[in-house]
């Protein structure tokens, strides 16, 4: 397929910072996309139509132009959260080239001396800040792509909340441009009022303080880390629970009688592309998932307000599914097991006789392995310490062939 359009990657720098190749491409093309801000870097002397981008953004009105010699400007890298990766799912290989300038990224990172592999890179530009708390563990070192110049101020705040207030900051502004400017700090004491271009990126050196909650990425979070009513999947049980499950990345959960949303974030937290949908009737559980879901980074799972299996309909087919409550509902295990894909994981934790008997009864037409999990805690009993059992637990666990 013959290559109609080109992405240009282009700087604060200007026309000037640009490859001789960008300039050939934007010399012949027809027609240019990109904001007004890429738009006005251009000289005079390019003779082809200028079209900014419409609002809200879209990049749509470049497809009326295919068979025209076409290009799109960028900020820097455009495969770095750029359109760049916005026209790669929806073009053809072939279609399209990609002329890269250095990322503000990359700039940050030599500015800074640190190695590119060794950090982690996120975006703010039409996302939480919610997410970033997933990756805040002390010794790591982050860049984030702001969405505006309150960023770094709402970047202070959560690193405080989360105890991370000693973390040293830098924020970054028009890199690569006569107006670049830096300013350093630490969260702890930054200054809201700062006056930061809309143009930024931070740069976070986490140090957590002697409070901090330290949250790993393993599962099994502790209790405390939730907000709850007691419907939680407790810590070991949860471990195991999600042991079974066994995400990848990519991969879709539902998390059937949410609770408080414990198994869906864990899910979540094991990579940054896994996805779960908490599907809870209680409206203070629903409460609970939607705070625990922002405290714990994952702001990006998915909360339907329902009593299943009634609110399982429409929704997208899952690699995995697990059944917290509402076991002995009619039609629950066959309406998750028939919309389960292929190869897809279904666990499910029964605690009361009546829901044990439902798997057992289950399991006797559809397979699977039962496991009967038990926990004991020691406690204090007079001047000595004893073992207090927990409930047990039945654990289904069938996989769909």
């Amino acid at each position: 397929m013959a290559t109609w359009l080109t992405v240009v990657g282009i700087g604060e720098d200007g026309w000037h910072g640009l490859s001789r190749t960008s300039h050939e491409a934007l010399v012949a093309a027809d027609i240019i996309f990109g904001g007004k801000r890429h738009l006005d870097l251009l000289p005079e002397q390019i003779s082809a139509e200028r079209r900014a981008w419409p609002t809200p953004f879209s990049i749509t009105p470049v497809f009326d132009y295919r068979g025209k010699r076409v290009c799109v400007l960028a900020s820097g890298d455009p495969m770095m959260f750029g359109v760049g990766a916005t026209f790669a799912r929806e073009l053809e290989p072939g279609e399209f080239t990609v002329l890269p300038a250095p990322s503000s990224v990359s700039l940050a990172a030599a500015r800074l001396r640190w190695a590119m592999q060794d950090v982690a890179v996120l975006s703010l530009v039409g996302r939480p800040i919610a997410a970033l708390g997933v990756r805040l563990h002390s010794g790591t070192r982050m860049l984030v792509l702001s969405s505006d110049g309150s960023s770094p101020s709402e970047v202070a705040q959560l690193l405080n909340r989360r105890g991370f207030g000693a973390s040293r900051m830098s924020v970054f502004e028009h890199l690569g441009g006569e107006r670049e400017r830096r300013t350093d700090g630490i969260a702890n004491t930054w200054n809201p009022q700062a006056d930061i271009a809309a143009l930024n990126l931070v740069a976070i050196d986490c140090i957590a303080d002697a409070n901090a909650l330290r949250l790993p990425l393993t599962p099994g979070l502790p209790d405390d880390a939730y907000q709850h009513d007691g419907q939680l999947t407790k810590r070991d049980v949860r471990a195991i629970t999600l042991a079974r499950l066994a995400p990848e990345p990519g991969e879709l959960l539902w998390d059937v009688g949410a609770g408080c949303g414990s198994i869906g974030i864990e899910w979540m937290r094991s990579h940054a592309d896994c996805r779960a949908i908490a599907i809870e009737a209680d409206s203070g559980r629903q409460r609970f998932i939607e705070h625990n879901r922002d405290a714990l980074g994952v702001p990006g799972l998915q909360l339907v307000e329902g009593e299943a299996p009634a609110a399982l309909m429409g929704l997208p087919s899952p690699d995995a599914i697990f059944i917290g409550g509402g076991v002995t509902a009619p039609e629950m295990l066959d309406t998750c097991w028939a919309r389960l894909k292929k190869g897809g994981r279904m666990i499910v934790n029964a605690v009361t006789i009546q829901s044990e008997a439902a798997l057992v009864a289950w399991r006797a037409v559809h397979g699977g392995e039962l496991t009967r999990i038990s926990v004991a805690h020691a406690q204090p009993l007079g001047a000595f310490d004893t073992w207090r059992q927990a409930l047990p637990i039945t654990l289904l666990h069938a996989v769909k062939s």
